[in-house]
């Protein structure tokens, strides 16, 4: 129970402490969290990254889970510190929200993790072994920390397609080779009904939103 938790309730931007080890005190971000293996993404500084070990230990500030936009109740908000939104730069128009993505994706491309009946734990891959498909949506070119937008993707209660829903998520690793799996998505926000607009921001990279990894 206590592995399950620790990947159910940690929400992309939650502060990180490192409570053992040489680097006792030294703190992170979450960047995501991986399905299956029930990983939790950190970003640490290189100087940090350089110095911990495997029997360090890390204290997650779990803040998020649960949250709700009021004046959207339709669009559902999972694995999100609500600061993020006062950095990330999306904007309301015409009752709904602009997002700055990367790439939008066509929830047909959708893999490993599609049919699962929750979205708080884990992500589901972009598969990539269509190289035509690829290079028409340019999944090519996503980068780990990258927004992305998935159509037709339906994520409210688990991951399904559903026509007119979209989703937002963030890459939380990157591509594989395997069958069925690609680059991985963990869902952030998520509708059935048209109140989301996806806007191409090639910026749209958490790295950029919290200057963290190569933007720190």
């Amino acid at each position: 129970m206590a592995m399950k938790g620790y990947n159910f309730l940690p929400c992309l931007g939650n502060e990180v402490i490192v409570i053992s080890g040489k680097e006792k005190g030294a703190k992170g971000i979450v960047t995501g969290k991986h399905g299956g293996v029930e990983h939790v993404m950190i970003d640490f500084s290189d100087t940090v990254l350089n110095t911990l070990n495997f029997d360090d230990r890390f204290l997650i500030k779990t803040y998020g889970q649960g949250l709700r936009l009021l004046d959207y109740p339709d669009i559902h908000v999972y694995n999100l510190d609500p600061r993020i939104f006062k950095k990330w730069a999306m904007r309301e128009r015409a009752g709904k929200l602009e997002i700055p993505v990367t790439t939008i994706v066509p929830a047909k491309l959708m893999g490993s993790g599609i049919g699962s009946l929750g979205t708080v734990r884990g992500d589901y891959d972009i598969t990539t072994q269509d190289a035509a498909e690829v290079k028409k949506y340019k999944i090519d070119k996503i980068r780990v920390g990258d927004f992305v937008a998935i159509t037709d993707a339906d994520n409210r209660y688990g991951r399904s397609w559903k026509s007119g829903a979209i989703s937002i998520g963030i890459v939380v690793h990157c591509d594989s080779y395997l069958a069925g799996h690609g680059p991985g998505v963990m869902t952030l926000l998520t509708t059935k009904k048209p109140l989301i607009t996806p806007i191409i921001d090639q910026k749209a990279n958490i790295a950029n939103v919290l200057k963290i990894g190569r933007q720190r």
